[in-house]
């Protein structure tokens, strides 16, 4: 008789041969792309995006047309309703420290809001800012995952068990449901990091209730650390990266997602943990962490921080040699921008004050590699693509400054950017969204059937 072990290998062995001929019989040539002009990832062969939808929410420009008619880079411009980015984060000190906040306001309902707008919607999503009675305790603490987007997935589809009218698309009750996520994602996703450090890391369970006079900022690193374990210098660094992270046009991986769902008339819970799936990719919102983690395995291999040894460990990233061997400099490159980043130039300039201020060792590094990842890509590249530093490549360090786990890089990316899902799929609702259905080609060939008694190899 076959023992267990046995068993599994045998099953394995033959899961990797199905999968072998599963992935043969999948690939498709780059001819037939050309063939039929159908463009990967819906961008075209300059990169451009394929126009799917229009949108008031946000705007991103890294090109501009010039006076030939032809594309032309241009650094990096970023809009929230008409409102140029380095603006909104510029007059941030009349938020005393709400900033998230009335960005939210601001992609929700259209404009910004007076100091009376702005106080009484704090004090709404104040009072949203729980979950059910048990939930905690049922949900999240008897079923703890090692993946934080994961738990917070299962999470936000059990709460439709807990709305009592989950199934409502009209534009208020929607805007209630996003409202109360927002509110929610925080405690959600750190009560969820409690659970995996207490039953996988054997760690003191801690349960802290959000002080409703916090700000989103603070009552995450509050529920996160307790009082005084923290500073009002990193809340802000904090609000600064959410509000950056909190929307990034329609077209952005996790946010087509939601309107791809929304369209088919589907529950806002339902729409929120598509996106959460889409966000959790290291292509997407899981870049942040790929960039810490690289940046870890570059330290193993330089000593003294010379441009040459960086630029040798780069070498070897593009060459698949080191790291996660993918080819991938993460934190490099953008399919909008292409110059700069407006976000990315943003947090430079406040890591570089942290730097003059705390001379850390580490910034240095960073800057380094803002200087000589994009000239290595365009000598690698011998054209005139261009890559610049992306967001992502300063939130984790950032993250890291403030104390926030790296198990919360991604999370604390979708506390933010669920300001955009929600804003998109209001937006989408109230201009009756049609059905998002797009056309595949099929290019395989027609086969004549064989019974199965006749079939052989052959046949296949």
């Amino acid at each position: 008789m076959m023992d267990f072990k046995e068993y599994l290998e045998k099953e394995d062995a033959h899961i990797e041969q199905l999968s072998k001929l599963s992935k043969e019989s999948s690939i498709i040539s780059d001819e037939l792309y050309e063939k039929h002009k159908v463009y990967r990832g819906l961008r075209d062969r300059k990169g451009v995006g394929v126009v799917t939808g229009l949108t008031e929410i946000s705007e991103m420009n890294g090109f501009a047309i010039n006076e030939n008619g032809e594309r032309e880079a241009i650094d990096g411009e970023m809009f929230y309703r008409g409102y140029n980015i380095n603006d909104i984060v510029n007059g941030f000190s009349a938020t005393k420290g709400f900033a998230f906040e009335e960005t939210v306001y601001l992609l929700l309902c259209g404009s910004l809001p007076t100091e009376k707008e702005l106080k009484d919607f704090c004090v709404l999503l104040s009072e949203l800012r729980s979950l059910p009675d048990s939930f905690v305790r049922d949900i999240v603490l008897k079923a703890p995952s090692t993946d934080m987007m994961n738990a917070l997935s299962r999470s936000v589809l059990t709460l439709y068990s807990y709305d009592d009218n989950p199934d409502d698309i009209s534009v208020k009750n929607v805007f209630r449901q996003c409202l109360q996520l927002i509110a929610q994602f925080p405690l959600l996703s750190v009560y969820s990091y409690q659970a995996y450090k207490h039953y996988y890391l054997r760690n003191n369970l801690v349960i802290r209730y959000p002080k409703p006079e916090f700000s989103t900022a603070e009552n995450i690193l509050y529920l996160l650390h307790g009082s005084g374990k923290y500073t009002k210098n990193q809340v802000q660094l904090l609000d600064v990266c959410m509000v950056l992270q909190a929307e990034h046009g329609g077209g952005n991986n996790s946010t087509f997602t939601n309107h791809v769902v929304t369209s088919s008339g589907t529950d806002t819970y339902s729409a929120v943990a598509a996106s959460l799936g889409s966000l959790k990719g290291p292509k997407h919102g899981g870049a942040n962490l790929k960039v810490v983690k690289m940046i870890d395995d570059l330290k193993l291999h330089v000593k003294n921080y010379s441009d040459a040894e960086i630029t040798a460990y780069l070498n070897d990233v593009f060459d698949k040699k080191v790291f996660d061997k993918s080819g991938l400099v993460y934190g490099l490159g953008h399919a909008v921008y292409s110059l700069s980043d407006p976000r990315a130039i943003i947090l430079r300039n406040i890591v570089k004050k942290y730097n003059e201020k705390y001379n850390d060792k580490d910034a240095l590094l960073y800057e380094k590699l803002w200087q000589l990842a994009p000239k290595i890509f365009a000598e690698r590249k011998k054209d005139t693509k261009k890559a610049c530093i992306n967001i992502d490549f300063y939130t984790g360090y950032i993250y890291r400054l403030i104390k926030i786990p790296d198990e919360l890089f991604t999370p604390v990316f979708a506390m933010s950017r669920i300001a955009g899902w929600s804003a998109h799929r209001l937006e989408a609702l109230s201009n009756n969204i049609k059905l998002i259905r797009p056309a595949y080609i099929a290019v395989g060939p027609r086969r004549e059937y064989v019974p199965l008694a006749k079939r052989d190899n052959g046949d296949k």
